[in-house]
């Protein structure tokens, strides 16, 4: 069982959270879950359009299932999903089957993001 955080977080922030949650999943032996991390809202949007969302959606209701079948499912003409399928699995969100089909590896995916104020 995969999991997935994606967090909007400042560049030296995220690196100091990959290097502490490395460090305490290597003593404790665990899994501790992956997480893609966005310096802002609009770089994170750039990623997860609604679009994206929702062909992450499909594939985990749905299981692992080809372009052309995604596309379907989807209702979307197959050359715009295929480019969203790379956008995808570009970053990690989704990965390829040993038999080429889409996949969404975890099973669950959260999002994390604070807003403070300026105080």
């Amino acid at each position: 069982m995969r999991n997935a955080t994606i967090r909007i977080r400042k560049a030296n922030d995220a690196l100091s959270d990959v290097r502490a949650g490395f460090l305490a999943a290597w003593k404790r032996g665990e899994y501790a879950g992956e997480h893609f991390d966005f310096e802002s809202p609009a770089a994170l949007f750039r990623v997860l359009t609604p679009k994206r969302w929702e062909l992450i959606e499909c594939l985990q209701k749905a299981g692992p299932m080809g372009v052309r079948a995604l596309a379907r499912a989807l209702g979307r003409d197959v050359k715009r999903v295929h480019d969203d399928a790379m956008g995808l699995i570009e970053v990690g969100m989704v990965e390829k089957t040993p038999d080429g089909k889409l996949a969404v590896p975890f099973t669950e995916i959260r999002a994390d993001f604070v807003m403070k104020s300026a105080a």
